[in-house]
């Protein structure tokens, strides 16, 4: 397991590369250039410039979290091929910094849903949380409204510009159903995964954020039955998945342990976080501690550690802790603590493994 933190760049982010570089373990960022549009071709100065932040510190940029699939691709608009040569341009540039995956998404409109950004726990952290019959019930411009009250941090997949024609890109959507989206889908992927084989980057979607349609949109990447068939459109070792234990651990029918066991050599990124579910729907965003929530984090990293895992993995969102002011799900010092907890399982494991006296 090859331990990686997700980093929004320098005067973007409350967290420093020096900070970063104190955390146990931790051997590269994962990284995206936020600001240019979806659709865009990275300018390779900016890549560079990344690179040039990253190297006195020693981390690598072999993980790239999004290059974000324009709404054109995901429509199967016929403007979706310049955005799929856009694409392709970008992964043959991304390899020539060392990059080795690409995390992606396939979900309409938006990336995530979340309808209170610091809810309170008993400790008096606060987390990300999904509140089911608010979703239920209201408009999703009022969702749009409430994410930007937190104006100092762009939230990924909530950027301004990308929710600036909200109302037409829903009304895009209105006759697009699940085989539509996987249509698209399967053409995107004929079409990138040759380009990124031949550079030597997987691509590793991630999964829907709830795994269940949203406002009436169409969701694909829910679970299990999902993932079998996303690694059948394009059977080829480049074609991965992300796999996310929050994502996927918000439905109780999920195992995300045999996941991992099922699915392992098609899974270069691993997003590893907990989650608590309450019977009404919702659920909150906790500490990684299995006890904390209702994924079996010690199973999970049990079971990549049983299938020889040498992929990438990061602490996805931590709470906010201690006062610190940070973006919402990414602060430093929880996710420090939970680096620290998927090593003390991992070291655990190894140790029994060689057996070594625990």
């Amino acid at each position: 397991m090859r331990m990686v933190f997700r980093w929004y760049g320098e005067g973007n982010d409350t967290v420093t590369l020096p900070q970063i570089k104190q955390i146990p373990g931790v051997e590269g960022i994962v990284w995206a250039l936020h600001h240019l549009p979806a659709g865009e071709e990275w300018p390779m100065e900016d890549i560079l410039a990344y690179k040039k932040l990253a190297d006195p510190y020693g981390f690598h940029l072999e993980v790239v979290e999004s290059v974000n699939v324009h709404e054109d691709i995901k429509l199967g608009l016929p403007t979706r091929d310049r955005y799929i040569e856009n694409y392709k341009r970008t992964i043959e540039k991304l390899a020539k910094v060392g990059a080795k995956v690409i995390c992606y998404n396939f979900m309409p409109v938006f990336d995530w849903i979340r309808t209170d950004l610091f809810k309170e726990l008993e400790d008096g952290s606060t987390a990300l949380f999904y509140e089911k019959a608010m979703v239920d019930a209201m408009d999703p411009m009022d969702l749009v409204r409430k994410i930007n009250e937190n104006p100092d941090f762009t939230m990924p997949g909530w950027e301004p510009a990308r929710l600036l024609h909200l109302s037409s890109v829903f009304e895009s959507y209105k006759n697009v159903t699940e085989d539509d989206l996987w249509n698209n889908l399967q053409y995107f992927l004929e079409q990138i995964i040759p380009v990124a084989e031949a550079n030597d980057i997987k691509m590793a979607i991630h999964p829907d954020d709830p795994p269940w349609s949203i406002f009436g949109l169409p969701r694909i990447m829910t679970g299990p039955d999902s993932i079998r068939k996303l690694l059948k459109l394009v059977d080829n070792p480049y074609n991965g998945v992300t796999l996310c234990s929050g994502s996927l651990g918000v439905n109780p029918n999920h195992n995300v342990a045999e996941m991992v066991r099922e699915f392992a050599d098609r899974i270069p990124f691993a997003h590893i976080r907990n989650v608590r579910l309450y019977e009404n729907g919702d659920f909150i965003e906790t500490s990684h501690r299995a006890s904390d929530g209702s994924v079996d984090i010690c199973d999970i990293v049990k079971a990549y550690h049983e299938k020889g895992f040498t992929g990438y993995a990061r602490p996805d969102h931590g709470r906010h802790i201690w006062d610190e002011k940070c973006r919402a799900g990414y602060g430093l010092y929880d996710r420090a603590l939970g680096i620290m907890y998927l090593w003390g399982i991992w070291d655990s494991l190894e140790r029994t493994k060689r057996g070594t006296r625990v």
